[in-house]
């Protein structure tokens, strides 16, 4: 038997992971997919916590969390394919100084 423990450990360590590709990578498109994984962390923590307090609030948060992320998506993949066809690379440190 899984207990909801587990889910929640799984969490941790799946936002932990997410954390370190944003700390540690210079690529926007891995910073990019770091961010969704530390998004798809918590929804795996709020679904774990109603099932384990047995309401629905939990898997109503996700709804809210996934509409927040698909919207993300469509905004950021847009972002960094303008960047990338402007400039040629996707790296974070080459983007830091903007010009106009």
């Amino acid at each position: 038997m899984v207990t909801p423990g587990w889910y929640m450990a799984l969490g941790a360590v799946l936002f932990v992971t997410g954390m370190a590709g944003i700390l540690l990578r210079r690529n926007a498109l891995v910073m990019f997919m770091s961010v969704e994984l530390m998004l798809n962390a918590v929804n795996l923590t709020f679904v774990a916590a109603g099932r384990e307090l047995r309401v629905i609030e939990g898997q109503i948060s996700v709804l809210f969390v996934m509409v927040v992320a698909a919207a993300e998506v469509v905004v950021g993949l847009a972002i960094i394919v303008a960047v990338f066809r402007r400039r040629g690379t996707a790296s974070v440190d080459a983007l830091a100084d903007l010009r106009g």
